[in-house]
């Protein structure tokens, strides 16, 4: 074997050791399962149980980011040939998106036994419904993952967990409305140039549950069959919200009516808040034809440091995700060509909160990409 050869061979080898240890990191993904009774369990040590159950957020927008300057960035991507195919069979990586679901269950019910306990008082039981409510919006992009898959278990376990935070129009919207019109004004989930977050949510509310059922109404035509029917997927995600929110509210009374409700609203909200930063002022240029340009990795924020990244099982590749939807968490690549967000997405989160910050630092950078065809910041 050669110099080169044996260059070649070590890094394989140094890649493929890389990628093991980021295989097994991927477990920090099951950490917010975890954290709701890791914290409680805290608070009754300490006697301070109303604290800590406001601990979900501190722990994901607080010591999340500043982990993550810590730890730096990964740009570490699987040889497409040497990689990839061995990475797509591994059942492991499917273990821990399927896992997440029954998980999410367990918790939901478990946290609601507590709130209904009487363990917390009206600020503590606040605090839990907003934690349990982010491990929802987490749990969101776990069902982001399932959805684009073909397996029906995934498919359906993804709409499942959607179900269980009532935003089950995601898995409709999703995939026939945002990923065709992304980045354009068509689409209710591309945030525009200089629009704040509070602009944005309303309307990726209603636009969202709207265009569901549209995108859905008009597929069931091109059968020939009827809008509300049970063929419709829609209904019966609904539908199991409706019993979800049901037996929670005959269990427990208002309080798990509002439990159940509040945690959704929190968790379909983290996921707005997720998507106005994800393409923020990013438009396809339209062509002389009438359509828009392909959607390209330039078309999405990318963030690339490691912990947020194994986190949210490679959200934040976003822009290799739109190139190629059914690509795999484990496999989605880094690309030096599409743009970078300045931290990782748990800090993303909480700049976008503060719009008039969230333009100081991100319209710079949007004008940046469009220096020379500034008339593209106001499509």
């Amino acid at each position: 074997m050669n110099t080169s050869q044996l260059s070649v061979s070590r890094e394989a080898t140094r890649r493929r050791i890389l990628l093991t240890l980021k295989k097994y990191s991927y477990l920090i993904a099951m950490i917010p399962l975890a954290l709701p009774p890791l914290l409680l369990a805290a608070g009754h040590a300490t006697g301070l149980v109303n604290l800590f159950s406001w601990g979900v957020p501190v722990v994901v927008f607080g010591i999340i980011p500043i982990l993550d300057m810590l730890l730096g960035k990964d740009g570490l991507n699987p040889d497409e040939e040497a990689d990839v195919p061995r990475m797509n069979s591994e059942f492991f990586y499917r273990v821990i998106t399927l896992g997440w679901v029954a998980g999410f269950g367990i918790l939901l019910v478990w946290s609601m036994l507590e709130l209904a306990s009487g363990t917390f008082n009206a600020v503590g039981g606040l605090g839990w419904i907003v934690s349990i409510g982010i491990v929802g919006g987490l749990g969101i992009n776990v069902a982001h993952e399932l959805i684009h898959k073909d397996a029906k278990l995934e498919t359906r376990a993804g709409g499942l967990l959607l179900s269980l935070v009532c935003y089950g129009g995601f898995k409709v919207e999703h995939l026939r409305g945002h990923h065709v019109h992304v980045s354009t004004p068509e689409d209710a989930s591309s945030s525009r140039y200089n629009q704040s977050l509070y602009e944005f949510l309303p309307q990726a509310y209603v636009r969202n549950f709207l265009n569901a059922w549209k995108l859905e109404a008009q597929r069931l035509e091109r059968k020939g069959l009827k809008a509300l029917s049970w063929r419709n997927e829609l209904v019966w995600w609904y539908s199991i919200s409706a019993l979800a929110l049901t037996a929670f509210a005959i269990a427990f009374g208002w309080l798990g009516a509002a439990f159940f409700l509040g945690q959704s609203f929190i968790a379909f909200t983290l996921l707005e808040i997720v998507n106005y930063l994800e393409h923020y002022g990013l438009h396809r240029r339209k062509l002389d034809n009438g359509r828009y340009e392909r959607t390209t990795p330039e078309h999405s924020w990318n963030s690339n440091y490691f912990l947020t990244n194994v986190f949210l099982f490679h959200l934040q590749r976003h822009s290799d995700h739109h190139a190629y939807a059914k690509r795999r968490y484990q496999v989605l690549r880094h690309h030096e060509i599409a743009p970078q967000l300045p931290a990782g997405y748990a800090a993303m989160i909480v700049v976008a909160m503060f719009p008039s910050l969230w333009k100081r630092i991100m319209n710079p950078r949007v004008e940046a990409y469009y220096r020379g065809e500034e008339h593209q910041l106001a499509s």
